[in-house]
Formats: C-alpha cells, sequence, structure tokens
C-alpha cells in the first residue's frame, strides 16, 4: 500500500497564508485551498460573522483558520491585523490581496466622486497599505508569496467600470513592480486576472453561471503559485472559462 508523507499530503504545513475579503467567494474559496494544503488561513474582511463562517468550514474539513477583523481602506486596522498576526505566529509567509468591490453602475463623468474614492481605495489603496504591513515580515526571513486578484479588466477596456478598470490596471502595474523590488529578497509577487465569475462582485447579465469561473477556479490558480518551484516564479496568469459564458 503507497503512503504519502505529511509533506507531500501538506506542502505548506506550518506556514501562515493571510487572505483579504476571506469572508465569502473567491476569499473564502482560496482560504479553505490554502488550509487543505496544511497552511493555517488568517482570514481578513470587515464582517465577523462572514469570517467566522468561513473559519468554521476550515475548521470542520480539519484545517486551520483564524478570523481577524481587518477593513483594507483604513491603515491602522491593517497594521493592527499584521501586529495580531505577528504576535500569534510570528511569521506571514503567503498573502493573498482578494479584498475587492465593483462599480458598473454607468460612464465615468456620472460617477460621484465618493464612489471613485470608494473603488479605488479598496482596490488598490488597500493593497499598499497590506503590503505595507505585511512585507516586512517576509524581508525578515527571506521568504514569502503575495498574491494580488486582478481581472481581466486590468487588461480590456470596460465601459460603464472605468473606475474598477482602473483600479486593476493600477493593481496590475504595483504587483509587476512590487516583484522587481521584493525578488531580491527571495519574495514572489505574481498576480492572477480572472475573466468572468461566478460571484456576487459584478453583474453578469445574460451569462451562463455554469460555464463562468467559479471561486474555487481562482483558488486553484492561487495553490498552484504558492506550490511552484523554488527555482521560478509566475508572475502573471490570465483566467478564463474554457466555454464562453
Amino acid at each position: 500500500m503507497n503512503t504519502v508523507r505529511k509533506d507531500e499530503a501538506h506542502p505548506l504545513a506550518g506556514q501562515v497564508a493571510v487572505i483579504t475579503g476571506a469572508g465569502r467567494g473567491i476569499g473564502a474559496a482560496i482560504a479553505r485551498a490554502l488550509a487543505v494544503l496544511g497552511a493555517t488561513s488568517v482570514l481578513c474582511g470587515r464582517t465577523r460573522a462572514a469570517l467566522d463562517s468561513t473559519a468554521k468550514s476550515i475548521a470542520e474539513a480539519g484545517g486551520k483558520a483564524e478570523a481577524v477583523a481587518c477593513d483594507v481602506t483604513s491603515l491602522p486596522s491593517v497594521e493592527a491585523a499584521a501586529r495580531q498576526v505577528e504576535a500569534s505566529f510570528g511569521r506571514a509567509d503567503i498573502l493573498v490581496n482578494n479584498a475587492g468591490i465593483g462599480g458598473f453602475g454607468g460612464p465615468l463623468h456620472l460617477l460621484a466622486p465618493d464612489a471613485w474614492d470608494q473603488i479605488l481605495n479598496t482596490n488598490l489603496r488597500g493593497v499598499y497599505y497590506t503590503t505595507h504591513a505585511f512585507a516586512p515580515m517576509m524581508i525578515r526571513a527571506r521568504s514569502g508569496h503575495i498574491i494580488n486578484i486582478s481581472s481581466l479588466a486590468g487588461k480590456n477596456a470596460l465601459p460603464n467600470g472605468a473606475a474598477y478598470a482602473a483600479s486593476k490596471w493600477g493593481l496590475n502595474g504595483l504587483s509587476y513592480s512590487m516583484a522587481e523590488e521584493l525578488r531580491g529578497h527571495n519574495i514572489r509577487v505574481a498576480v492572477i486576472c480572472p475573466g468572468s465569475t461566478n460571484t456576487d462582485l459584478s453583474p453578469h447579465a445574460g451569462k451562463d453561471p455554469a460555464k463562468m469561473l467559479q471561486s474555487e477556479d481562482v483558488a486553484h490558480a492561487v495553490a498552484m503559485l504558492v506550490t511552484q518551484s523554488s527555482q521560478s516564479f509566475v508572475s502573471e496568469i490570465l483566467l478564463r472559462p474554457t466555454q464562453k459564458p
């Protein structure tokens, strides 16, 4: 009978993965996938009840998770979360910047300034805040992964969603630059750009949900990135559904 050694079954055993927006959808799926691989998933988000629900599902499957209330648009909140992670675990091996909001209500010239601020502050400024808070732990350890969840809207024109597209184009540029800044510290930075995904983030009128990407598809891509060979790194993944929905 063949047996699987613990390190092969759980390649992330002993590692700590911080996932923002982990209360539902893509973030929850990522947290579950990394826990299956042996990591302790630190679930960050604004709604504690949603985080607790994700943590419960991970625990019921035999994984490890801890919920940490955190608003990525607030630097003090993010810094407090980083201090809690360092105090509890002494490390942060993986940071997945997944928290994000949509904005598809019409043309840019009709978008309210506060809506612009909310989209950019969550989708782009929030990644700066989390990197500012968590990257120093990785630099001290000379090891780590930072994975930013972007969108194909960061590659293509998106009428009636210009602010969202701008945030994702910006996130892509931020990711490429971060990768160059941190690779000398043995920290790998990657960006995942999913296409149409079956979540409640944005409307997908006329599309077949069964043909769209599912949250687990994005989680699978994250799992691939954090288990790749140490000699190289995949810096960008463009993720599309097999069939057009």
